[in-house]
């Protein structure tokens, strides 16, 4: 079985941020698809805090990116590839810090630009990029600018970007070119929604609460004429790209989030003056952020599961390509170790289950931690994916009986985590992680228990749509 595989040239992700004013809750909430592959197995890990007697060293697999590490690493969670021959792609996790991060949402920067500054074939990219920042770093601005010197003083191979969280701020950062670079934080009351494009708009260089950027950027625009606006600095016009792929693969997903958070225009879903950031016309819940990213335009002509003339017209949210979906919130009035949860779904988001993972878990199940090609009835990943596989052929027989039955899991774990987090009040910082590392491993327990029940029910479902089928006279 040939394993050849460049991710880098097919991953293709989707990303929602939220500030702690516009939550429900004051969580600060990110999250994104991993979207790369159908049949790629992902793992779920904890690396836990290291102090190192001798000088640490990164060397990727990917290409010959390296760079010197602290001898101190934190603690952090990551979801690494089943396999590293083309690199850890680790993706997104905590570090126990109380940061979150999740690299990359995959970009495009435009021929004017890196015509100037060229991507680095062996910069830094999307597989290095958890590896080497998130456990360095005790806040989500020390993680943009600890990425953003790397890319100065390395380059970096690919235009992405990057998503960070602590519990007050949330960042999104984005590499234009082979070694510039900004970032721009999201509004405690708003919210941005990415999909494959540089999405920066307006910088204000004199907004360093709000800003930050690779300091002499200004000037490698103007010194290049790189700035087709005759006013303004707006990044995504400077450096992104405007063409077809924009309009039918990526704006539409950015389109589908703003109808959904700040309610119905008339914008078209191909418009290339869609806003970054945008408030919403309620407090968003780390539900809203789930449904987005397991959303494919539900109840529109657009959904890829009806069978109107326009259901492939754009590439939806949701993708059979993807290998997990995760979403990172971090919680108010809670000890960190408690606050931080990471949601997890195993493969394609809209078939799958966001289980709750708390941070201080010293350690994760041992079916995330398996699972290899070809299939493994182990695995948790490969769990999700079956459940998947055999709806497809059956959506509209079986479909409503499936999300009934996703329903049902996710009111559990939700019970399961309120009930959990009251019981963490009593336990003192010796006894918290142990007993949150096993509350965890209950409420992954629980949903892939359901998972297995209901892949036995659509196995007998499935029997009776066989094309073999016929209906019997009885008199024979």
């Amino acid at each position: 079985m040939s394993l050849e595989y460049n991710k880098s040239s097919l991953s293709a992700c989707t990303s929602i941020l939220i500030g702690k004013k516009a939550t429900i809750d004051g969580s600060t909430i990110i999250g994104r698809n991993e979207d790369s592959q159908a049949s790629w197995p992902k793992h779920f890990v904890i690396h836990e805090h290291k102090e190192f007697d001798d000088d640490q060293k990164f060397v990727s697999q990917a290409n010959d990116f390296s760079m010197d590490l602290p001898k101190t690493r934190f603690k952090y969670s990551a979801t690494p590839e089943w396999t590293f021959k083309e690199g850890l792609f680790e993706e997104d996790g905590f570090n126990e810090y109380g940061v979150g991060m999740s690299a990359t949402e995959s970009a495009y920067s435009n021929q004017r630009v890196l015509g100037v500054d060229p991507l680095d074939e062996n910069g830094i990219g999307e597989e290095a990029m958890i590896t080497v920042v998130l456990p360095y770093v005790k806040t989500a601005r020390e993680g943009v600018l600890r990425l953003g010197k790397i890319i100065e003083e390395h380059g970096t191979c690919e235009t992405n970007g990057v998503l960070f969280s602590d519990k007050d701020e949330v960042w999104y950062f984005e590499s234009g070119s082979g070694h510039y670079w900004v970032a721009q934080r999201i509004p405690d009351d708003s919210y941005a929604v990415v999909a494959n494009q540089l999405a920066i708009q307006e910088v204000d260089f004199n907004d360093a609460d709000n800003f930050l950027f690779r300091n002499d950027l200004q000037e490698f625009v103007n010194d290049n004429s790189l700035n087709p606006d005759p006013k303004g600095f707006n990044f995504r016009n400077i450096f992104g790209t405007h063409d077809l792929s924009d309009e039918i693969y990526s704006t539409p997903r950015v389109w589908w989030g703003q109808q959904q958070f700040s309610g119905a225009t008339d914008e078209s879903p191909e418009s290339e003056e869609l806003s970054f950031v945008k408030k919403a016309n309620r407090l968003l819940s780390v539900d809203d952020a789930q449904d987005y990213l397991a959303s494919h335009y539900q109840k529109t002509e657009f959904d890829p599961l009806n069978n109107g003339a326009n259901n492939k017209r754009y590439r939806p949210i949701s993708l059979a390509k993807t290998q997990e979906s995760h979403v990172l919130q971090i919680r108010q009035d809670m000890d960190p170790e408690v606050a931080c949860v990471q949601w997890l779904a195993m493969g394609v988001a809209s078939q799958s289950i966001y289980v709750p993972f708390y941070m201080v878990m010293t350690d994760t199940p041992e079916d995330y931690k398996i699972g290899e090609l070809p299939y493994d009835s182990k695995s948790a990943y490969w769990t999700y994916k079956l459940a998947g596989v055999l709806l497809d052929g059956h959506y509209k027989e079986l479909g409503k009986d499936y999300q009934a039955k996703q329903k049902d899991i996710n009111i559990t774990l939700r019970n399961m985590l309120r009930d959990f987090d009251m019981k963490a009040l009593s336990k003192d910082s010796e006894e918290l992680p142990e007993f949150l590392t096993d509350a965890s491993f209950k409420m992954a327990k629980t949903s892939m228990d359901a998972y297995k029940e209901l892949i036995a029910q659509l196995i007998t479902d499935s029997t009776n749509f066989s094309p073999l089928n016929f209906k019997t006279d009885m008199n024979l």
